[in-house]
């Protein structure tokens, strides 16, 4: 059997996630007749298909599901080795592939982003921008380095370090400011706007008021927290948004912000990144950066408020 090549299975793994050759050859960056080689050079030296090739997409076959595993076990492996010389250094050279859930990228990445840039002055901040699950199965298969998310994710394979603590806020149409603040009971018989399934935070708003996924209510459903809240202004209900998402989500709706009585509804921000990676350390430090953002923030909100 013919060496196999590290291209190789790079370019076998990104097929396998996409299931078409030519996006899987933009995600590699090369031109599809390169990774069409490679791919068919691949299957040549193993002597089997690996993909069942049809007009629209392609699918692994039996060996191709197996292979993929052993694979990415190997890629891993090889990732690791470069992190195993990154934490010989005091700085943060070449890219730093973070992940984050969509209820807090576009209110604390930019500064996230300025902090680390301002610290590490040879980083390359990669950002992927996806829900829980899909950052995982990132993490677990070593497209990422680390995710910013809701904790707990109560994963063996992964270590977790809490960042802060975020109260929720109820957001109400700007008729509605001076009314008294409802309590969960009370939301429970409101049309309440949420996320759509997928998003934790569509759970954590559930499990505030009591409610199951399936049960049978009113509510509508929005793929963002903008799309919510544009729809409270619009009169259509009521929804809940995290704190630090005010800013930036009210100030083109017509609604109100209003906070909740004490025990206030909260989630838990944190950091996590595969339990045996050798880069431990620094991840440490990049949270202390991400927590550091986080404290200007509140600091900067309180200041305007």
């Amino acid at each position: 059997m013919k060496n196999i090549t590290l291209r190789q299975l790079r370019y076998f793994d990104a097929l396998a996630r996409h299931g078409h050759f030519g996006r899987a050859a933009e995600a590699c960056a090369v031109s599809q007749p390169a990774l069409s080689v490679q791919i068919r050079e691949l299957e040549e030296a193993l002597g089997n298909a690996l993909f069942e090739r049809t007009p629209r997409q392609v699918r692994l076959t039996t060996l191709g599901r197996e292979f993929l595993a052993r694979s990415r076990e190997i890629l891993r492996a090889v990732n690791e080795l470069g992190d195993l010389a990154r934490a010989a250094q005091d700085q943060w050279i070449g890219q730093l592939r973070i992940g984050i859930i969509p209820t807090i990228a576009p209110y604390l990445l930019p500064a996230i982003v300025e902090r680390l840039s301002g610290t590490f002055s040879g980083v390359d901040v990669q950002v992927r921008e996806t829900m829980t699950t899909n950052l995982l199965k990132d993490l677990a298969e070593g497209r990422i380095d680390t995710a910013i998310v809701a904790l707990p994710i109560s994963d063996p394979t992964l270590t977790e370090v809490a960042l802060f603590d975020e109260a929720f806020v109820l957001v109400r149409p700007e008729a509605d400011r001076d009314k008294p603040v409802l309590d969960r009971d009370m939301l429970r018989e409101m049309r309440l706007l949420l996320l759509e399934e997928g998003h934790c935070f569509r759970e954590q708003a559930l499990a505030f008021c009591d409610l199951q996924s399936n049960q049978a209510r009113e509510t509508l459903d929005g793929t963002t927290l903008s799309t919510l809240v544009q729809m409270v202004g619009a009169g259509i209900g009521v929804t809940l948004i995290p704190e630090m998402a005010i800013p930036v989500e009210t100030r083109s709706a017509a609604v109100s912000v209003a906070r909740f009585s004490d025990p206030e509804p909260t989630r838990t921000i944190g950091m996590i990144w595969r339990g045996t990676s050798p880069l431990a350390d620094q991840y440490l430090r990049i949270a202390g950066i991400v927590r550091q953002a986080a404290a200007s923030l509140r600091d900067r909100r309180a200041a305007e408020a």
